[in-house]
């Protein structure tokens, strides 16, 4: 059951990075402009960021089929339509549909998981769940562009509906429902706060790679969604004092929890980072074609999801601590080894640099998803699996936002300053990666502050 439920949270996160490389065809298809078409990955991003803070209250009402049911049943929806789109604003409409099913999916396993696992075997089966969070995104753009060397745009969706439909009708036939489902009411300003908060928030960060013109607007996007955001935590505590909260934040009491969350959002947004970087220095400064750069960047991801299950066994038997902080060493190891990048990086170093990025990434996401989820109590699954996905989407902007903003503000100012266009943006991509690395430098001492293990009431086991 549980492998079903990965592979159907795999399917359905793919789809998040899956259009990076076809940008170039949907602007040819249907006369888009670059920023325009960058929004069906913005879309999705927003979506799910909007999204998953309902999941919480929503896991509650129904039962574990029922969920399944309209988490495929929609992303199958959204993903016909997209397929089929006459115009990018029917497209538009698809992928939002998609990550409506996306977003309700991964709290779905995440609680099913903590709830039908036993302690000791957490750590295995949640290393195959980072498979599918993690591994999903990286594998994206390598296999889109496989798939663009083929045909048309519209083959990355037709290719998804049959894989994503058999998983559905299986899925059905084995899954059983887990605990029943409690009755409560909906706080509608709540879902409209996390909704207004978290998606303007997402989306002001996505205008800030889109020049210098939108610099006002998006910074004023991002102050009112974190407004909006703090609107939202001081009503959620008023709320926990009186019924039920939309997002219970009593889970971020607990330090195991908290501090994994620390580590997860920061992990994300070197990972995010890299992930854009990488290809726009591979593709526009040294030629490759989006193929070819797939392939570059693939041993890592394969590397990524290979070594996920083998992460989880050996904290079920060591616990964290011998694993955590290589991990976090590892990350900034390979973020720093990319502020050397340059016109003639040999590319099996490029390789290198990824596959250690990825590797070490493994390593921390399936300890924090497995740390910081066993740190609660069984009643707050629901609630932690939803801040957790919230919080993801938001580091992913977060990062995106970041390494684009650096990097065309140092390339513009060198630009100004009379420097070649090339070598003004392998400075600014530089200087980029660099502040990735500053920032993932928090990582190894959040992981040092990290716990060897929890137990099964959420208690910390010190090692």
């Amino acid at each position: 059951m549980v492998r079903l439920l990965v592979l159907a949270t795999f399917v359905v996160i793919l789809n998040e990075t899956l259009m990076i490389n076809a940008i170039p065809r949907l602007m040819e298809s249907l006369h888009v402009t670059e920023q325009a078409a960058q929004w069906v990955s913005t879309a999705f991003m927003l979506t799910m960021a909007a999204v998953i803070p309902v999941t919480g209250w929503f896991l509650q009402r129904v039962t574990t089929r029922q969920g399944y049911t309209i988490a495929m049943g929609v992303f199958l929806a959204g993903t016909a339509l997209s397929a089929v789109a006459p115009t990018f604003s029917v497209l538009l409409a698809g992928r939002i549909i998609q990550a409506a099913g996306t977003a309700v999916m991964m709290p779905l396993l995440m609680t099913t998981l903590m709830t039908v696992v036993p302690e000791q075997d957490r750590g295995k089966v949640m290393g195959n769940v980072t498979l599918a969070i993690s591994v999903a995104p990286a594998l994206g753009p390598a296999i889109s562009g496989l798939i663009l060397q083929l045909g048309s745009w519209r083959l990355l969706f037709v290719a998804v509906i049959p894989i994503a439909g058999a998983v559905t009708y299986f899925g059905l036939r084995q899954l059983d429902n887990i605990g029943e489902p409690q009755v409560s009411t909906l706080d509608w300003a709540s879902a409209a706060m996390a909704t207004l908060g978290f998606g303007g928030l997402v989306y002001g960060l996505s205008l800030f790679g889109e020049g210098e013109s939108n610099l006002g607007p998006s910074i004023g996007i991002v102050i009112a969604g974190a407004a909006t955001i703090a609107s939202f935590v001081l009503r959620q505590l008023k709320l926990q004092r009186t019924g039920a909260p939309l997002m219970d934040l009593r889970t971020l009491t607990h330090r195991t929890f908290a501090l994994s969350l620390a580590l997860m959002c920061v992990a994300f947004l070197a990972m995010m980072g890299s992930m854009i970087l990488l290809p726009l220095y591979l593709q526009n400064l040294r030629g490759l074609t989006p193929l070819q750069t797939g392939l570059l960047l693939m041993p890592g991801g394969l590397a990524m999801g290979l070594l996920g299950p083998t992460v989880g066994r050996l904290y079920d038997r060591l616990g964290s601590r011998p694993l955590i902080l290589p991990g976090s060493i590892g990350i900034v190891l390979s973020l720093a080894g990319f502020t050397q990048v340059s016109m003639s990086m040999p590319y099996w170093q490029v390789l290198a640099l990824h596959a250690l990025l990825m590797v070490s990434l493994a390593a921390t996401f399936t300890l924090i998803f497995t740390l910081g989820m066993g740190a609660l109590p069984p009643n707050m699954y629901p609630h932690g699996s939803s801040i957790l996905g919230t919080l993801q989407q938001v580091a992913a902007a977060v990062g995106t936002a970041l390494v684009v903003t650096v990097m065309s503000a140092r390339s513009s100012s060198l630009v100004a300053e009379g420097a070649a266009a090339s070598a003004a943006q392998l400075s600014g991509m530089k200087l980029a990666f660099v502040v990735a690395t500053v920032l993932a430098v928090v990582t190894i001492v959040v992981a040092a502050m990290l716990p060897s293990k929890t137990n099964a009431s959420g208690e910390v086991m010190a090692h």
